[in-house]
């Protein structure tokens, strides 16, 4: 049962609730920002915890459409694991949803190389900044030698 809001401090059960109505939110950056707002930490645990039995907010749903999100802008499967680990989804639901063996990674790959060069390097500094391009993009090095040896042949 969350406590009345003091008058002077917001219902940080309705700002949960408008953060959640925007776009999903981990458990971790919803205490982030409920934090900042001036919520305390025992009253925070309380509300989190409310909030996820009654399925208004779920690392399981933060972590499938944060997945889908970054595939759709071109990263790889070892940056968005990263992120999400900094975002506080746990390694079992990162390894439900994101499976960075999968065999579509390296067209994913080639479709970050194609839609940012193009064209195989000329020369050994030009493969080396292609290299360092898909590897920020969080693509294996495996993957990334497998196309720039496609390309490079």
């Amino acid at each position: 049962m969350t406590k009345l809001p003091r008058p002077d401090q917001p219902d940080f059960r309705e700002v949960a609730i408008g953060l959640l109505a925007r776009r999903e939110h981990s458990a971790q950056e919803l205490r982030s920002k409920l934090s900042a707002r001036g919520c305390e930490a025992d009253q925070l645990d309380d509300l989190l915890s409310e909030l996820a039995s009654e399925g208004l907010q779920s690392d399981d749903r933060y972590a499938e459409s944060y997945v889908h999100s970054r595939i759709a802008r071109g990263f790889g499967p070892l940056k968005i694991q990263a992120e999400l680990r900094q975002r506080g989804v746990s390694d079992r639901v990162i390894d439900h949803y994101l499976d960075p063996r999968s065999a579509d990674w390296r067209e994913r790959a080639r479709g970050a190389w194609e839609k940012k060069f193009g064209e195989a390097a000329g020369d050994y500094r030009e493969r080396t900044r292609q290299a360092r391009f898909l590897q920020g993009r969080g693509f294996a090095s495996d993957t990334i030698s497998q196309i720039l040896n496609d390309e490079w042949d």
